[in-house]
């Protein structure tokens, strides 16, 4: 099942000779419970494919579909109801509330969407479990390094049932040890049948993806598929 369908996207900003071309003609699909990687230098346009596949912008041209939506079809109202049912994101901001501490910002979207507290609760305490958190679920995030913060936008974006999940950089602020913890969270979640999308600069780290996407320049250059070295990488690691 296609869990992000992009076909022929393209996202301009500006106008006249200040046109910026931020994607270009971008196809991508990612099917459920696989993890795609999106490599490229920065001003690529891998957070534009991010913020346009989580319904945060839109295409300038183009067709995306998540879950078998039609984005161009949506209201607002209507994208804000899949990004909370359908999408977790994890940006590199981090994005959590200041006045919840972190079980409650990892517990919050699964209230919002009708899970009872006690429930949303363990899940919350589950997940930062997972990563390394289990003595940091009281605390509140200026109490958190940001690593550590980092890690609770992760573990909020991959509890309940969503079905895509869009990380940029989610091992930007941890050490290689924390960095594997988190692909790993991320591949757990693809085997449960999520789909995901991470931006990583860190070829080790891409190296779990079941497939790695090269861009440049607003532009999809390649794609490694399984079968091939990075497929043999991540095997090999041990895992």
């Amino acid at each position: 099942m296609s869990v992000l369908e992009m076909r022929r996207v393209c996202r301009t900003y500006g106008q006249g000779a200040s046109q910026v071309h931020a994607l270009y003609e971008v196809d991508l699909t990612v099917q459920a419970g696989e993890m795609v990687a999106v490599m490229g230098p920065s001003g690529s346009g891998k957070s534009t494919l991010l913020t346009i596949a989580g319904t945060l912008e839109d295409a300038t041209c183009g067709e995306v579909r998540v879950v078998g939506q039609d984005l161009s079809r949506l209201s607002a109202n209507a994208k804000a109801r899949l990004r909370r049912r359908s999408i977790g994101y994890v940006f590199q901001d981090y994005n959590l509330l200041p006045g919840l501490t972190a079980a409650e910002n990892v517990a919050l979207p699964l209230e919002l969407d009708g899970v009872s507290g006690r429930r949303a609760l363990l899940a919350a305490l589950r997940a930062l479990g997972e990563l390394g958190l289990a003595d940091r679920p009281g605390h509140f995030p200026d109490q958190l390094s940001g690593g550590e913060r980092q890690r609770v936008a992760l573990a909020r974006a991959v509890v309940g049932e969503h079905q895509l999940l869009l990380a940029d950089e989610p091992s930007g602020a941890l050490d290689s040890a924390n960095g594997e913890s988190v692909m790993r969270l991320i591949l757990d979640a693809c085997r449960r049948g999520m789909a995901a999308v991470v931006v990583t600069h860190d070829a080790q780290l891409a190296s779990w993806a079941h497939r790695v996407v090269s861009i440049k320049d607003g532009r999809i250059t390649g794609q490694t598929e399984p079968g091939s070295l990075i497929a043999v990488q991540r095997t090999g690691a041990g895992r």
